[in-house]
């Protein structure tokens, strides 16, 4: 009877996760099933050991403290092939450039990524925003109340990210804080020397 009761969870989690199609926080699961945390989450650790050791085409992806069904990487080309889903467009330069400023400082304002980058950011901005990779999550109590930008769950899903804690470490801090970034928009460290007028090996 208690597995057959668990068994019904794990059926009840995958509904849900199913029907949302969209990252379920794990406290909302909670209230629908009227269990407690720790045994919820026990089972989604559960669902997804057995679906990656299964090799079944769908994965449980867990983004901080949400949940989401997804189809398995392994099976993504094949996948692609049965919907005609084009290769999504890779990320411009600058678009990767003002993601790292943001992901990096978050919340930040667009004229802090403008005084990083040194070139006004506008354009880039409202692309990452349109991708959703970026989004405003209030304004900074300034003159001007300029937007506060952060980066977005989809974010976390396009870099393979669980949290924001697993971005690695930023090499080019100067002394002061600041980011560089080369001239092929890469970050530099600031340690290193730099030989004016020519390219670094």
């Amino acid at each position: 009877m208690e597995n057959m009761e668990m068994k019904e969870i794990e059926s009840a989690i995958e509904g849900i996760l199913f029907a949302s199609g969209e990252p379920v926080q794990i406290d909302r699961i909670c209230l629908a099933l009227d269990m407690d945390r720790p045994t919820v989450e026990q089972v989604l650790h559960r669902l997804s050991d057995q679906y990656a050791f299964d090799r079944r085409g769908i994965r449980l992806l867990q983004l901080e403290d949400s949940w989401q069904m997804c189809s398995a990487p392994d099976y993504a080309d094949i996948i692609r092939r049965a919907f005609e889903i084009r290769k999504p467009a890779k990320l411009s330069q600058p678009a990767l450039e003002v993601l790292t400023i943001i992901a990096y400082y978050q919340p930040t304002t667009r004229a802090y990524v403008d005084q990083v980058r040194g070139v006004d950011s506008a354009y880039t901005v409202g692309l990452l925003l349109e991708r959703k990779l970026i989004e405003e999550c209030g304004r900074l109590q300034v003159p001007g109340r300029p937007h506060l930008y952060r980066t977005t769950k989809n974010f976390l899903r396009a870099f393979h990210l669980n949290s924001l804690e697993d971005l690695p470490e930023l090499p080019g801090l100067a002394a002061d804080g600041q980011m560089r970034l080369g001239e092929n928009g890469e970050v530099v460290d600031p340690d290193a020397p730099v030989e004016s007028g020519r390219e670094q090996p």
